[in-house]
């Protein structure tokens, strides 16, 4: 076990107490227009077989060609990782038969990936961290995908996908629940996006995940593992490790011995059923690739790259934490997508300036934005506020010209409407009223309708809070809600 990974929820069976230990395989297409081995396009949803050249459909005589672009993509992506790049590594033939791949092998890497081992940290609830460890990052193609429902007697095949590059990372046996499996693949996919070296969307397929489940006596030697192919959500990765921890828990304590084997997971069922038997690395007779010579390249390529690797989530983080005064959890709210993180940057107008309240800003992003598009189903892409109109309401707050009871009224006619918030404050008279003078003549007539209040809150100040509120609905929010309580405690005597 990674010795920084924190110990996680045991689980409670009959003979005492259990531990889960996952590994997992994510498989994430590499950004790419064309194949790892052919000049075919990657792009997502052509016409069934439109995209599949000779290479990609076995034909005789066909060689495979490196790719560059996806090379580059993966020593990005380990760089990412904090992992080792191997400047030599080799192709290898994985051999198997899929109906789906007219090779009858896969070009992948075995004993020689292009990634060594590297490293993730996950935030967890409470503030926590777990740093999982990667094993490996290794280039490999995508197989086709049969089609069953289009004919009563026969399976249909689409090839448009086969030969797609994917990057196979492969983690080390650190997770140890299901939050933290679901943390994992959340970090990877931000930190891959970032890198633009994947688009991480699962529903296309983009990124998908094997989970590796075993289960053993707390301190215990390794439990049989069990795989469960092909996640394409992060909700039904955690509902599926789940199942699968009890499901072996309850086997062995009636007696029983697991199965090494293949698994799928059902949603509609929330259970994982058996697929097959699971095949060792021999079952596949590895062998390198007669057609592709080892890939080779120098440190001065990868420094070149790392050189270029953008501001990752982890340094954006630490970097809104010391700058701004943001809590880690807000923090993490913000960076967990490349877009947001920008956005926010954006509304605080530029990393030098910091004249605007990084605490305000990132309230009213993460709470009204960010809530607001969450409930209507938005991307932050097409957010109808953008960031120049939350900073001009992030100022106007700042300046006390509006409290922030009006801003929420502001936000929402620019939700709605559009428009200069500037301008829309002045035009509806919005202005919040500063004037004592007003606030004192709305002040003196609640005092006066209200004696036996006036000796309530004279008796316990704190019910002065009363009169707050009575004052600030009379202004239809308008009064600046300082003045008014120094009003107050000046009039109550208190």
């Amino acid at each position: 076990m990674n010795a920084s990974v924190k110990p996680a929820k045991l689980i409670k069976g009959q003979t005492g107490d259990w531990e889960v230990v996952i590994g997992m395989e994510i498989h994430a297409q590499v950004t790419s227009k064309s194949k790892l081995f052919s000049g075919a396009s990657t792009e997502f949803g052509g016409e069934p077989n439109s995209h599949v050249s000779l290479v990609d459909a076995a034909m005789p005589g066909m060689l495979p060609v490196i790719n560059e672009e996806c090379v580059r993509q993966a020593v990005t992506t380990g760089l990412g990782l904090n992992a080792q790049i191997n400047l030599r590594s080799v192709f290898d033939r994985k051999n198997y038969f899929y109906p789906d791949s007219p090779q009858g092998y896969q070009i992948s890497q075995y004993k020689s990936p292009i990634v060594g081992e590297g490293e993730v940290e996950v935030e967890l609830d409470g503030g926590k961290t777990a740093t999982i460890g990667i094993e490996r990052l290794h280039l490999e193609q995508d197989a086709g995908k049969l089609l069953h429902d289009q004919s009563p007697t026969m399976s249909y095949v689409d090839l448009n996908r086969c030969g797609v590059a994917l990057m196979e990372i492969v983690s080390k046996p650190d997770i140890r629940d299901a939050e933290q499996a679901k943390a994992y693949v959340t970090k990877l996919r931000s930190i891959l996006r970032y890198l633009g070296t994947c688009d991480g969307d699962m529903e296309k397929g983009s990124l998908r995940a094997d989970v590796n489940v075993s289960v053993r006596k707390p301190g215990g030697p390794l439990g049989t593992r069990c795989e469960i192919k092909n996640m394409n959500s992060i909700t039904f990765i955690g509902q599926a490790i789940e199942y699968e921890a009890r499901r072996q828990i309850e086997i062995i304590e009636d007696g029983g011995a697991i199965d090494q084997e293949t698994r799928l997971f059902d949603p509609n069922k929330g259970e994982t059923r058996s697929m097959r038997s699971k095949e060792e690395a021999h079952d596949y007779r590895y062998f390198p690739d007669p057609d592709l010579l080892p890939l080779e390249f120098t440190q001065a390529y990868v420094d070149e790259l790392k050189s270029k690797l953008p501001e990752l989530p982890d340094q954006k983080r630490a970097r809104f934490i010391e700058g701004f005064g943001l809590s880690p959890y807000d923090a993490s709210v913000l960076v967990a997508e490349r877009e947001s993180g920008d956005f926010y940057e954006t509304v605080l107008g530029g990393l030098a300036d910091k004249a605007r309240d990084g605490k305000l800003a990132a309230n009213w992003v993460i709470n009204e934005l960010f809530g607001r598009l969450n409930k209507e189903g938005r991307d932050i892409s097409v957010s109808p506020v953008s960031a120049a109109q939350l900073a001009a309401i992030v100022d106007l707050i700042g300046e006390g010209t509006i409290s922030g009871k009006i801003a929420k009224d502001l936000f929402e006619i620019v939700w709605l409407e559009g428009g200069d918030p500037r301008a829309l404050v002045e035009a509806r008279g919005m202005k919040q009223v500063t004037d004592l003078g007003a606030i004192e003549k709305v002040v003196d007539d609640i005092i006066a309708a209200n004696p036996d209040k006036v000796a309530q809150a004279k008796a316990k100040p704190q019910l002065a809070g009363w009169f707050v509120g009575q004052v600030m609905k009379s202004s239809g929010g308008k009064a600046n809600p300082q003045a008014v309580n120094d009003l107050l405690k000046a009039k109550l005597g208190i």
